[in-house]
């Protein structure tokens, strides 16, 4: 079975409980159960979250030798990290960038994305569904 590793970074895990009204209601978890059914019986979901940068570059080190594609939602080190941009583009399978909210309707330091640059797509402000429509697509692109 084929995987897809769907990383997450600082701050969601608090989703549910920080700032609904831009993040929604729904957890982490919830969020984990949707790409689950979103892949289906072909794919595997490896689901994570840290608020250390560090972190998730070992998960994408790590994806290069086990993942068919990566979702990822790198929170607020989309804007900062070449780190994890350069640990993405030695990936070679499809990565996926999802936001929750619509960035660009946000503050202007959210505007700039170093993970888009390696991005083969970027899905913001479909709430938790965006996650979905990226396992989705991923699938779509690796299945048999």
């Amino acid at each position: 079975m084929k995987t897809i590793h769907v990383l997450n970074g600082p701050n969601l895990n608090l989703l549910g409980q920080r700032e609904p009204a831009i993040y929604g209601h729904q957890t982490l978890a919830d969020i984990e159960t949707l790409c689950r059914k979103a892949a289906g019986d072909t794919h595997d979901v490896r689901f994570r979250q840290s608020n250390w940068e560090g972190q998730i570059v070992d998960w994408i080190h790590e994806a290069r030798g086990s993942a068919c594609g990566i979702v990822i939602n790198p929170a607020a080190l989309t804007h900062s990290s070449i780190a994890i941009l350069d640990a993405l583009t030695a990936f070679d399978g499809p990565v996926i960038e999802v936001h929750l909210s619509q960035v660009h309707r946000r503050e202007a330091f959210r505007h700039h994305s170093y993970v888009s640059q390696r991005a083969d797509g970027v899905i913001a402000g479909l709430g938790p569904q965006g996650y979905a429509a990226a396992i989705r697509h991923i699938v779509a692109l690796t299945g048999d």
